[in-house]
C-alpha cells in the first residue's frame, strides 16, 4: 500500500464516522451571520489596527528575518512584551507566532524534568490536568514525557483530593487549565484553583485563550485580577499565563506571561521560541494597536455578555442543551455527529455559518453546534438564528 492509498482509506474511514473534516470558504460579506469566528470583539476588521500593522511593517519590512535570537528581534518585539506584561500584570512576556506553538513548546519546556531536582536528569513534575484542556496543552505533556494527572471539569473538589494525595511528594506540581474553556463556553473557578495551587506550593499555567480581551478587568483576563493568593504566587513565579493575539485581539500569534527569570529561561529551552523565525511585524504592529484599544470596550464586553446570556435562555426554551456555558461561546449539544453536521447544514442553509465540533475536539456522544458570539452580531441576526434552530426542532 502506497501513501495515497493509505490516506484515502484513511480518510473513508473518518467520513463513514462523520469526522472528515474539509476546508469552506469564508466570504467577506457574510461576517455579519457567521458564528463560527473567534473575532469577539469585532477588531480584525478595524482600519486603526490594520494601519498600525501597516505603519510597523513599512518601518521594520514584512518579515522579521530569522529567529529573534539571531536577526529577528527588532524594537517592535521588545516593546510589544513590554506592553503584554503590563496588560497581564506581569513581570515580563515573551511573544510566539501561534497559540499552539506557545502551549506545545512553552508548556513542554516548563513540564521537562530537567528544569527541576538541580540534578542530572531532573525530577519528573506532577501535572494536574483538567481533562477538557485544548489538544496543544495535552500535547506538551506529551512533548516532556510527563504522566498527566487529570481531574474532573472544573471540579476543584476533586483537584484538592488529587493534590492531597500527594502532599507529601516531593516533586515540583503544576496545575494546567485553561481560563474560558473554548468547547464548553464556562469559565475557570481561577480564586480557588489559586488557593489550591498556593497552599500546595504549586505552580500555575494558564491558557486565557478565549479569556483574553473579554473576560477579567478591562479585558485583560481572568489571570490579570487581583487575589491575595495569586499575588502571593505571583512572587513566587508560579503563575504563568498564555494567551492568543488570534482571537478576541483581532489578530495572530500568542504570549506568555510570566516571572522576568523564567522568561529567560524560555528564551534558552523552549524549542518553538528558539527554532522559529519571529512574527511579521505587521502583526505585532497591529496586536499592539489592538492591545491599547481593548481596555476601553467595556460597554462592548457588558453587550456580549448580556446577549449571550439572552441566547442561551431562548435556545434552551427551544429545548437545546447548552452545556455548561456561561460566556459568550454556546454549545449547542446534540450528541451524535451525524446530528452534529445535519444542524449545521440546517443553519447553513439558513444563512448563519457555525462550527460542528466533533471527538476527538470533544469527547466521544458531545458533538456540538458551537457558537462563538461577537460584537457585531444584530438583534436581527439573533433573530434570525433562533427562528433557524426553531424550524430545526419542528423538523426533527
Amino acid at each position: 500500500m502506497n501513501l495515497s492509498q493509505a490516506s484515502l482509506q484513511r480518510l473513508e474511514l473518518l467520513a463513514q464516522d462523520s469526522l472528515k473534516r474539509v476546508l469552506l470558504p469564508c466570504p467577506l460579506d457574510q461576517r455579519a451571520f457567521d458564528f463560527s469566528s473567534n473575532d469577539y470583539l469585532c477588531l480584525s476588521q478595524r482600519a486603526d489596527i490594520v494601519e498600525a500593522g501597516h505603519a510597523c511593517a513599512g518601518k521594520y519590512g514584512a518579515g522579521a528575518t530569522g529567529s529573534r535570537l539571531l536577526s529577528g528581534n527588532l524594537e517592535c518585539f521588545e516593546e510589544l512584551e513590554a506592553q503584554v506584561a503590563e496588560f497581564k500584570n506581569a513581570e515580563a512576556a515573551l511573544v510566539f507566532s501561534t497559540g499552539y506553538q506557545a502551549n506545545s513548546t512553552g508548556l513542554a519546556a516548563l513540564l521537562d524534568k530537567n528544569l527541576w531536582g538541580g540534578m542530572v536528569g531532573g525530577t519528573e513534575p506532577l501535572v494536574f490536568t483538567d481533562r477538557l484542556n485544548h489538544a496543544s496543552l495535552h500535547h506538551a505533556c506529551q512533548l516532556a514525557g510527563v504522566k498527566q494527572v487529570r481531574f474532573r471539569h472544573n471540579d476543584m473538589a476533586h483537584l484538592a483530593e488529587l493534590l492531597n494525595k500527594h502532599t507529601d511528594s516531593t516533586q515540583p506540581k503544576i496545575i494546567v487549565s485553561e481560563t474560558v474553556f473554548g468547547m464548553e463556553g464556562d469559565l475557570l473557578p481561577i480564586d480557588q484553583l489559586a488557593e489550591l495551587a498556593l497552599q500546595h506550593k504549586a505552580v500555575v499555567y494558564l491558557d486565557e485563550a478565549h479569556a483574553t480581551g473579554v473576560w477579567g478587568p478591562q479585558g485583560r483576563g481572568l489571570g490579570a485580577i487581583q487575589h491575595p493568593a495569586i499575588d502571593t504566587l505571583k512572587t513566587m513565579g508560579h503563575w504563568v499565563i498564555m494567551g492568543t493575539f488570534s482571537k478576541a485581539v483581532g489578530v495572530s500569534g500568542a504570549y506568555i506571561a510570566c516571572s522576568e527569570i523564567f522568561k529567560q529561561y524560555l528564551l534558552n529551552r523552549c524549542t518553538g521560541f528558539v527554532y522559529s523565525t519571529a512574527p511579521s511585524p505587521f502583526v505585532i504592529g497591529a496586536v499592539r494597536k489592538a492591545l491599547e484599544i481593548i481596555p476601553g470596550l467595556n460597554v462592548e464586553r457588558e453587550t456580549l455578555h448580556t446577549a449571550a446570556e439572552t441566547l442561551r435562555t431562548k435556545a434552551q426554551e427551544l429545548g437545546f442543551d447548552t452545556g455548561l456555558s456561561n460566556t459568550h461561546i454556546v454549545p449547542l449539544v446534540v450528541g451524535s455527529n451525524t446530528a452534529c453536521l445535519k444542524l449545521k447544514s440546517h443553519l447553513q442553509q439558513a444563512g448563519i455559518r457555525t462550527s460542528a465540533v466533533r471527538p476527538p475536539t470533544v469527547p466521544p456522544n458531545a458533538a456540538r453546534v458551537r457558537l462563538a458570539l461577537n460584537t457585531g452580531h444584530s438583534p436581527a441576526v439573533y433573530e434570525q438564528l433562533l427562528q433557524a434552530l426553531a424550524s430545526w426542532r419542528v423538523s426533527t
